[in-house]
């Protein structure tokens, strides 16, 4: 369940709730922190999440789902919904209980103890709100461009280093700006793959977004991008496109998508082979499963993957079948790149191909890495539960 896609009997509760309280909050759509406290209950409660989750560590990121659809996208859509009397309820409540019920059991014991939200919390006496809310203030507010809480996180697991990034709150779009991430966020994250990469074997990048999309669907986010910053109707027309197509992955921001494909490049190609054997980016969101290889001109020592696992119960309509794999289609992509060229789209240092996928359904991916060898392993469920393979890739040769 998400927070914008509630289920029937959480909708009824909701409602019930509205009648008994303001009327002027949206009745299908949670605003409050204990409305937010009751979805994770419910969605966590469940018998088999509490064993799943008591059993294997987790990491986790949120998506515009966690607090509203299309949340971030643009500045746009920022100041539209600004305008919403509930709206500043709503984004508070919902980075506060991000914080609280995922982004603190990301952190260490001992990047807890330095942590000054969480002390000043654990020190608080009686209600904690007023600090939670100024928390979520600090959190959604662009200052000189830079946000004010950093929700990315590493983990160093043996010879493999996950980053975690943050790549919805973290977006600047405020004052003319459009970046993924922040300067200062994007140089903590280029610190943070730096740092004693001569010792790792596998550097994992995750991002809630694809930092990959099919060829010919990231072509034309890139293309909207360019024309949502025109004025005039064209401009607003191609903003309404954004919004209701969802084109605001990594290549509809198109200087952070170059930045990061300029990061990776820079660890595939380390001298002397001294950078990791793979790095992957993983990723979820886009309704479909796939594993992408990505190829860089002139060649690269570490092989470089975008490995994507959409969340499950996450439907794709039939319609939207034909399009995603019409966007791996090697003729389609080449004609979306020329025409992006033409329009002024920069060239890319890298091209990539489908190694399998699209997978629809349910799907559970695993990678595994075993010294300097990787895998990666796409599992769907069959009709007695069982789970079968549908896809085993190596990754390293």
């Amino acid at each position: 369940m998400y927070a914008d896609e509630l289920t029937p009997e959480a909708r009824r509760k909701l409602a019930g709730r509205r009648s008994r309280t303001s009327k002027k909050r949206p009745p299908d759509e949670v605003v409050s922190f204990n409305e937010y406290e009751s979805l994770y209950r419910h969605t966590w409660g469940d018998p088999e999440i509490r064993w799943v989750m008591s059993t294997i560590p987790t990491a986790m990121i949120f998506d515009d789902h966690d607090i509203r659809d299309d949340w971030n996208t643009s500045a746009a859509w920022r100041a539209e919904i600004n305008t919403e009397p509930w709206w500043r309820d709503r984004i508070r409540a919902g980075l506060a209980s991000y914080w609280v019920y995922q982004h603190i059991g990301n952190l260490s014991p001992q990047q807890l103890e330095v942590d000054e939200d969480y002390q000043k919390v654990l020190a608080a006496e009686g209600d904690c709100w007023p600090l939670l809310e100024e928390l979520a203030d600090r959190a959604d507010r662009e200052v000189d461009g830079e946000k004010g809480l950093r929700f990315s996180f590493r983990w160093d697991l043996g010879r493999s280093r996950l980053i975690m990034i943050d790549s919805r709150n973290s977006r600047i779009l405020d004052g003319g700006e459009r970046k993924m991430l922040g300067d200062r966020e994007f140089a903590w994250l280029e610190h943070q793959v730096d740092e004693d990469i001569d010792e790792l074997d596998h550097l994992i990048l995750a991002s809630s977004l694809p930092w990959l999309l099919p060829p010919a669907i990231g072509d034309v986010q890139s293309l909207n991008e360019r024309a949502a910053a025109r004025s005039g109707l064209r401009g607003k027309l191609a903003e309404k496109v954004r919004q209701t197509a969802d084109l605001e992955h990594w290549p509809a921001f198109f200087a952070s998508f170059q930045r990061l494909s300029d990061l990776i490049l820079e660890v595939a190609r380390r001298p002397d082979g001294s950078g990791p054997a793979t790095v992957s980016v993983l990723s979820g969101d886009v309704h479909h499963s796939y594993a992408a290889r990505a190829q860089f001109r002139g060649g690269a020592g570490t092989q470089v993957y975008q490995l994507v696992c959409s969340p499950v119960h996450n439907y794709v309509p039939t319609f939207m079948k034909p399009v995603f794999k019409l966007g791996w289609s090697p003729t389609m992509a080449s004609l979306i790149r020329r025409w992006a060229q033409r329009l002024g789209v920069p060239e890319l240092p890298m091209s990539w191909r489908n190694l399998s996928g699209p997978l629809f359904g349910n799907t559970i991916a695993t990678l595994e890495t075993s010294g300097r060898d990787a895998e990666v392993v796409f599992e769907q469920p069959r009709d007695n539960g069982e789970l079968n393979t549908a896809a085993r890739i190596p990754l390293t040769d």
